[in-house]
């Protein structure tokens, strides 16, 4: 099982040069799972840079993986990883999602980075897409 982080859907929606490492994570859809704060999050983000009818649209292709939603067991498990590793709120639930499920993140986010189960893809700040 795969999920993208937000970071790198916003890569993928934009075609920057960086959206190639996740094409194949966002296209195997039968083993893709979109957590639901990934959805808030790339649509606020493309929400506010663009407008809804595209905001719509992205989240409609997002659609074609499975939505996880977040429980009881997710929401524990976040707030003990963001606690301990003092991560964000999205992504200790984003984290907390991929081991319930197994999954492997797939991220430009170095929050990530000291975790297993996660494709860590370094983004050169000031590089241009």
């Amino acid at each position: 099982m795969n999920i993208v982080d937000s970071s790198a859907w916003l890569e993928y929606f934009a075609g920057t040069k960086y959206a190639k490492n996740f094409e194949k994570a966002i296209e195997a859809t039968e083993i893709l799972l979109v957590p639901a704060i990934v959805i808030y999050e790339v649509f606020k983000k493309i929400l506010l840079e663009k407008d809804e009818h595209t905001a719509l649209h992205v989240i409609a292709h997002m659609k074609l993986g499975k939505i996880i939603d977040m429980d009881l067991e997710i929401a524990l498990k976040a707030a003990q990883l963001s606690g301990k590793h003092q991560l964000p709120m999205a992504d200790s639930i984003i984290l907390a999602t991929a081991q319930k499920h197994n999954a492997t993140i797939f991220t430009q986010d170095a929050d990530f980075k000291p975790f297993k189960n996660v494709r860590y893809f370094t983004k050169k700040i000031g590089a241009s897409p």
